[in-house]
């Protein structure tokens, strides 16, 4: 069991929503900057999570790389707080930028998910605190009933600290929260489905990791102001379409 499972520090502080933001990705290059629907994904990503009525914060952590200059200084340039960290140790990069936030509270949102919804993240940080995990997650469709894209992971700064000091491989650190499911019997996993019928909808995917999803998207006729159901009525509109 973990020192986070008493609870300590569990529901208090802040809560800051990290992004996990790059432009080296080797599968779609410079993929936060591409324009989606005339709007760089990572504006997406930010301006959606803006919506989110829990959160107190948003910090954008890029690699400090000369590459990723690029899009820090195009997130000063919209008024997004962003902060650099090491490239390879993400892990590293979120605790450092936990810790900047001040966040007692750390949702962990991914940059290529562009239709994230603020309402999924809200009713993740009120399923968290309101039950007894470590970590909880609503983002991928993994024992539960989720759309991959509309949500996010959550867990307190002190177990991601907790992680920083344990975890040990690369894999690890590159990918900055396996070490919980990697020692998942340590650990108080929890997720949760959709309260709608409509939105139980785990074979749809929202997210954007390669050439062929960002081309998915970009033929839907989404806005950056659209809400889950008219998200779920565009995919369907589509698929219609093609069948």
């Amino acid at each position: 069991m973990s020192a986070s499972a008493t609870g300590t520090g569990r529901a208090g502080g802040k809560v800051v929503a990290i992004v996990q933001a790059r432009l080296g990705s080797s599968r779609l290059p410079l993929k936060s900057l591409l324009s989606l629907r005339g709007m760089p994904i990572i504006d997406w990503v930010t301006r959606r999570l803006s919506r989110a009525r829990r959160l107190d914060g948003i910090l954008v952590a890029v690699p400090d790389t000369e590459l990723d200059r690029v899009l820090l200084e195009h997130l000063e340039r919209r008024g997004v707080p962003a902060m650099a960290g090491p490239e390879q140790d993400v892990l590293r990069r979120f605790s450092l930028a936990a810790r900047a936030a001040d966040a007692g509270l750390v949702v962990r949102v991914c940059a290529d998910n562009p239709c994230i919804w603020g309402e999924a993240v809200d009713r993740l940080v009120d399923f968290y605190r309101n039950g007894a995990c470590d970590y909880a997650y609503n983002h991928v469709p993994r024992n539960n009933l989720w759309p991959d894209g509309l949500g996010a992971e959550i867990l307190s700064r002190e177990l991601l600290e907790e992680l920083d000091d344990r975890a040990r491989l690369p894999a690890q650190r590159e990918h900055c929260l396996n070490h919980i499911w990697d020692n998942a019997a340590r650990y108080r996993i929890a997720t949760f489905d959709p309260e709608e019928p409509w939105l139980r909808r785990p074979e749809l995917r929202l997210d954007v990791d390669s050439p062929d999803d960002f081309r998915r998207l970009a033929l839907l006729p989404l806005a950056p102001d659209m809400d889950a159901r008219a998200l779920v009525d565009a995919c369907d509109g589509a698929a219609r379409r093609d069948a």
